[in-house]
Order: structure tokens, then sequence, then C-alpha cells
């Protein structure tokens, strides 16, 4: 499983504050399929797979 955070976001092209969002969007995504371990805060990355669907859009580059 491929993991991702912000500031790989932000390489992509996305702003701070946006990059982040969306790794909050992801992890409440995950704790209400189940996976509590995304409740805890300092837990700053999440899987690819998670923010894609939420994206909408695959990235060719999966290599983290």
């Amino acid at each position: 499983m491929v993991m991702i955070d912000y500031k790989k976001l932000k390489e992509y092209g996305f702003k701070q504050n946006t990059a982040r969002s969306i790794i909050r969007e992801a992890k409440i995504k995950l704790v209400n399929d189940g996976f509590t371990f995304y409740e805890n805060q300092r837990c700053g990355v999440v899987p690819v797979e998670k923010v894609e669907e939420i994206l909408g859009v695959k990235f060719t580059n999966k290599a983290g």
C-alpha cells in the first residue's frame, strides 16, 4: 500500500491548505470505514487510493 502526505500533494501543485484538507478528508473517510488508527491527529499519511477516490484522478507516479 502506497501512502501519501500533504507535502507530496504540494509537489503535485496543490496549495498547502488544500493539501491538508484532502488528507483530513481522507482520514475521516478511513475512520468511517473502521480504521480507527486514523483518529490520531499526529498521523499525517493516508493511502494514495483514498486520495484518488476523493479527487477522482489517478496518480501516475505512485512511488511515494
